[in-house]
């Protein structure tokens, strides 16, 4: 007899769960007691970059580094790559940073923080905190595979980049940001 009970309980529980698994996973209407007509305040919203390649992409950064940065930088546009040795994104876009540390050599300031491991963590922080770039850094030190352009007299983001290795990206703002001066 408590066995039969204990079965009859459980069907009840499982087709319970059946009937109200589908509308707090797809967020309809269900109907419990004191939530009639309510839908779930859990349910799944639209994602906003679904469909995009890269919705960050050539995005036009507006943000900055927290102000000017460090006199020793300042004059010429600042590239700020954050490194660490383990990084895919970061072999990938290697030919490129190298591309433009050739093709604008002293016209620009790089800054490479290496986040690798704690040591050379500890290092870059050291490093940004030198060059006005902590803010940046506590931000950002997980962004590997990026490149952020910034200008040092206002500590303006003008443009930033992950994983791309694309040439233009870069060169388009470097060549505005230095016709500036």
């Amino acid at each position: 007899m408590k066995v039969q009970l204990l079965a009859t309980f459980a069907a009840i529980s499982l087709l319970s769960i059946t009937a109200v698994a589908p509308s707090i996973i797809f967020g309809t209407n269900i109907a419990v007691a004191g939530c009639a007509g309510k839908k779930n305040p859990c349910a799944a919203k639209p994602d906003p970059c679904a469909g995009k390649t890269k919705p960050c992409a050539g995005k036009k950064a507006t943000s900055s580094v927290g102000g000017p940065l460090a006199k020793q930088v300042q004059g010429k546009p600042v590239v700020v790559d954050i490194y660490a040795s383990w990084c895919a994104a970061c072999k990938n876009i290697a030919p490129t940073v190298s591309k433009i540390k050739q093709q604008y050599g002293n016209k620009v300031t790089f800054v490479t923080l290496d986040v690798s491991d704690k040591a050379s963590s500890a290092k870059a922080e050291a490093k940004a905190k030198q060059l006005g770039l902590s803010k940046f850094f506590a931000a950002n030190k997980t962004q590997t595979g990026s490149l952020t352009i910034v200008d040092p007299a206002t500590g303006n983001i003008l443009g930033q980049e992950r994983n791309n290795p694309e040439l233009t990206a870069y060169s388009s703002v470097l060549d505005a940001a230095i016709a500036k001066k």
